[in-house]
């Protein structure tokens, strides 16, 4: 079939069957579709939507537009988590290992940080000699004897997807939910997994605020996953303050591992990652019992195996063998640290976790173009949650800078993104509900 015509029956309100969606998607991975018709294809959806079926069949035909992970050398099940993005949000640093300490295999692709939010790769590279581009020999080795490798995507899974994005992203056609849905699903369901768990954002810290917006997105993901043949669920957590008590790369690090080890543990990060976790064993078959499977989670973070995992990770992937028990040698520190403090007493009413979120950034935490570098020890640590009662000068975050310059930008940043008010505010649940199949 021509390609104008596939384009023409989208443009005319017609659904795509199977076979046009992927005669499309194999021009576009072979070069025979050009950026114009990916355009007018991409604006076509974005005005007439797609329905389930059609968009089970892009996310199926982009995955299959290059190579797909086969696992079946493993004997256990094969599982992995994505989360829309957030300020604080180490979870993959800590679920990963949990997961495989309970017996799953979590082949983690993951990626950079995008716009205000953190990308759990730019944390990795914090690990003095992680590689996270390593080879597929490595990769299965790692995963196959540790149960869990966190690394970046190559070029070789879901190319499609990559090239659709950049039309989509200089065309005004981002905002599409099945073009979101399947551009997700695809680089995820590309790795060969059994099952999967989405960690979907909402709140001010969120890239969709509005619940309502969020909860369409996480139906939309659970559905076409499922469709396309991978166990999958969403979890709906809030991002109104950062998950963590820090916002950074290495100090985003130095948390996860804190936690690991039991040093410290921040209660909404906790309950956010055991949750995901108790999810992953279920959906994958592990355990059919929510509480049993939330057991040996605990289980797993109390004895120090997720620890010895995520320390058995990091050496098998180049890094220190020692990381774990010596992460504050190993980590990049800031020439600068200090404390902001509050400017009156009162309670934590707020943050403006964006705006927090875009100060990392500014820091030099983040990138403001694709090709910047990223300073990985530049970051807040020790963030005052919400609800916290303060005296005038009581710390609410610590600044980690490069210069002087930079600090008082950043506590400038902190100050503008915290409001401090008369009376507690009202607990707020960090998890709003779970969407199954």
């Amino acid at each position: 079939m021509l390609v104008q015509e596939i384009i023409r029956a989208k443009r005319d309100g017609r659904a795509l069957t199977p076979d046009q969606v992927a005669e499309f998607i194999a021009g576009v991975t072979d070069g025979a579709v050009t950026d114009a018709q990916i355009a007018a294809l991409a604006m076509a959806i974005f005005f007439n939507g797609m329905d389930r079926d059609e968009t089970v069949a892009l996310t199926l035909a982009m995955r299959d537009s290059g190579d797909v992970l086969d696992w079946s050398d493993i004997d256990r099940p094969v599982a992995d988590k994505h989360s829309t993005g957030g300020v604080g949000d180490n979870v993959s640093l800590m679920l990963a290992p949990m997961a495989a300490a309970c017996g799953l295999a979590v082949p983690m692709i993951s990626g950079r940080g995008l716009g205000h939010t953190g990308g759990t790769l730019d944390k990795m590279e914090s690990i003095p000699g992680y590689d996270v581009a390593p080879d597929n020999a490595t990769f299965r080795k790692v995963t196959r004897e540790v149960g869990c490798a966190i690394i970046g995507q190559t070029g070789d899974l879901a190319p499609a997807d990559k090239r659709i994005y950049g039309v989509r992203d200089v065309t005004a056609t981002v905002e599409n939910l099945s073009l979101i849905t399947a551009s997700i699903l695809s680089k995820k369901l590309a790795a060969g997994l059994g099952s999967l768990v989405l960690d979907v954002k909402f709140g001010n810290g969120a890239f969709i605020d509005d619940m309502d917006e969020t909860r369409a997105l996480a139906k939309s993901l659970v559905e076409v996953a499922n469709g396309a043949g991978t166990k999958t669920a969403a979890i709906l957590t809030d991002m109104n303050e950062p998950l963590a008590s820090a916002a950074g790369n290495a100090v985003e690090v130095a948390n996860a591992v804190r936690f690991l080890t039991g040093e410290h543990r921040d209660p909404r990060l906790q309950e956010v990652v055991l949750a995901l976790v108790v999810e992953m064993i279920v959906l994958s078959g592990h355990e059919t019992d929510l509480a049993r499977a939330g057991e040996r989670a605990l289980q797993a973070l109390d004895d120090g195996t997720a620890a010895q995992c995520f320390s058995q990770m990091v050496a098998g992937l180049g890094g220190p063998a020692d990381f774990v028990e010596r992460y504050e040698d190993h980590l990049p520190v800031a020439p600068l640290i200090e404390d902001v403090a509050a400017p009156t007493a009162g309670f934590l009413a707020g943050w403006d976790t964006r705006a927090l979120g875009v100060a990392v950034v500014e820091m030099g935490g983040g990138r403001r173009r694709r090709e910047d570098d990223v300073d990985h020890a530049v970051g807040l640590d020790r963030i005052a949650a919400i609800g916290a009662k303060l005296e005038k000068g009581d710390p609410v975050a610590r600044l980690h800078v490069r210069d002087e310059a930079s600090m008082a930008r950043a506590r400038e940043a902190v100050l503008a993104a915290l409001t401090i008010g008369g009376e507690a505010p009202a607990e707020r649940p960090v998890i709003a509900e779970t969407i199954t199949a």
